[in-house]
């Protein structure tokens, strides 16, 4: 269940129809990996709507907000401005074995190419997994992508299955916005990996949540952890451009009450569908907005992502993994009459 079908409204912009990247054609994949009690962990794909992503790249930006963090391919994506792989996340330590499972998929499919930039983002689930056992495996990548749809779980699943958020059970949460530009209807969508925060910095619709459930169970290292977060628009926009649009990111989630403590990894990834860059071609003609038109997106990838995170918390169910460790979902009946104290849930549930 996501914020809005409980009656909470974040932000201005409507949501697209799935509510979430697939608003965009991106399908998500996951392999979710459960084994005795303290292997708690996964992997999430999400592919591009593109046949092959070497041969049709897309433009992207990049942002670091906090550098606590370890994503593979930024590097290039900065420097060139596009991606040619599909996009994985997982935890911290298996990140080098996911790119080499998309180093494989990527040799299978073109066997003439010599060199590729996979790109994998990361957060550190040792709260409730094993990290160091590294149970990721390539094979996992492959089911995750075979499994990849436009119908896919958010929540405690994939890369967010031993994943922590504001002290609660957290993981993987999306959503979209529909926005207005000219006489065009544009869509920028967020998902995210969320894994960071204090209890009393929670905000949920501007309310103090966190204060308000301060003393709930499950408390405990609270102030590292990280959020990886990727935005998907159709607008067509260049690298730079996107890479501005990624910035605004991180104002949704200082909006639920992200800090970036020290030991945090912030980081941001930011792509456009609407355009690809042909492989090979001597000379390329793009379309983009222009900068004076882009404030409704950054308006959209805000509030995107501020409700990504949390769906990413409403989604999420109990978990118990390493040394006995707990995160408990967020409680759903606690957190409606906090926000019908503070008069912030709309009669109509969308």
């Amino acid at each position: 269940m996501k914020a809005p079908e409980l009656g909470i409204r974040i932000g201005r912009y409507a949501h697209g129809k799935k509510n979430s990247i697939a608003d965009l054609g991106v399908k998500v994949g996951h392999a979710t990996i459960i084994e005795g009690e303290d292997i708690r962990t996964g992997v999430t794909v999400l592919l591009p709507p593109v046949e092959n992503p070497y041969e049709e790249k897309l433009f992207a930006g990049t942002f670091v907000m906090n550098g606590f963090s370890k994503p593979i391919g930024f590097v290039q994506v900065e420097e060139l401005g596009y991606i040619e792989t599909p996009i994985a996340l997982t935890n911290t330590l298996s990140i080098y074995t996911v790119a080499d499972a998309l180093i494989d998929l990527w040799a299978e499919e073109n066997p003439k190419a010599i060199s590729v930039n996979p790109v994998v983002m990361e957060c550190n689930d040792g709260y409730l997994n094993d990290i160091k056992r590294r149970a990721v495996r390539k094979e996992h990548v492959f089911e995750a992508v075979k499994k990849a749809s436009l119908d896919f779980e958010e929540g405690s699943v994939g890369a967010g299955t031993g994943m922590s958020a504001f002290e609660f059970k957290g993981g993987i949460g999306s959503s979209s916005r529909i926005v207005e530009i000219g006489s065009e209807e544009y869509t920028v969508a967020a998902l995210v990996l969320s894994n960071f925060g204090k209890r009393e910095d929670l905000t949920i619709a501007g309310v103090p949540v966190g204060l308000e459930l301060k003393d709930y169970p499950g408390r405990g290292l609270s102030l590292g952890g990280s959020i990886s977060m990727v935005i998907a628009t159709d607008a067509p926009l260049t690298s730079r451009q996107l890479g501005r649009l990624a910035r605004r990111a991180v104002v949704g989630l200082a909006r639920t009450g992200g800090y970036a403590y020290n030991g945090s990894g912030d980081i941001v990834l930011a792509f456009s569908t609407a355009q690809t860059v042909p492989r090979g071609k001597e000379t390329h003609a793009i379309g983009f907005l222009p900068d004076d038109a882009l404030s409704r997106l950054f308006v959209g990838a805000a509030e995107a992502t501020e409700e990504a995170i949390i769906n990413s918390l409403l989604q999420a169910k109990t978990t118990k993994g390493r040394n006995g460790h707990v995160r408990y979902s967020l409680p759903k009946e606690e957190l409606i009459e906090i926000m019908e104290r503070y008069r912030r849930l709309e009669m109509t549930k969308s």
